[in-house]
């Protein structure tokens, strides 16, 4: 992982049919302005360019924001094709409009955090950090 590098590197992804993107260019500034380095994806995306992304720019964190109530399955997906390119470290987050009674679920396939609506920027800086310190 290319954080014993230097920075944190961050892929945010915009996945499915979802057109408002506002919350993920809002986390990719925050993340930016913490120091990590960013790439968003832009809208629209599949899981697979998703995963294709990541893996090529190797990054240390996906994040996932996703409003279109497809997450119980854009998340599977992901974390599937992660473990088919043998790229199992990298940290996995969420946010958007994700209800609080499918959250344990996503965490149980291997999803680190979901951050919900409201949910202060500073709040997933510090988690990302945390979670990477020592990698």
């Amino acid at each position: 992982m290319s954080s014993t590098k230097g920075k944190i590197r961050v892929l945010i992804a915009k996945p499915g049919l979802d057109g408002h993107d506002r919350g993920a260019k809002v986390i990719a500034r925050a993340f930016r302005d913490a120091g990590m380095e960013v790439i968003y994806t832009g809208l629209r995306q599949t899981p697979e360019q998703i995963v294709t992304a990541a893996v090529q720019e190797d990054v240390d964190v996906i994040g996932i924001s996703i409003l279109s109530g497809a997450h119980l399955y854009i998340f599977p997906r992901i974390i599937e094709l992660l473990k088919e390119q043998g790229a199992t470290d990298m940290l996995i987050i969420g946010g958007g409009i994700i209800p609080e009674i499918d959250i344990p679920k996503l965490k149980q396939i291997g999803v680190a955090e979901i951050f919900t609506p409201g949910t202060h920027t500073t709040k997933a800086i510090e988690f990302v950090k945390q979670r990477l310190q020592g990698k």
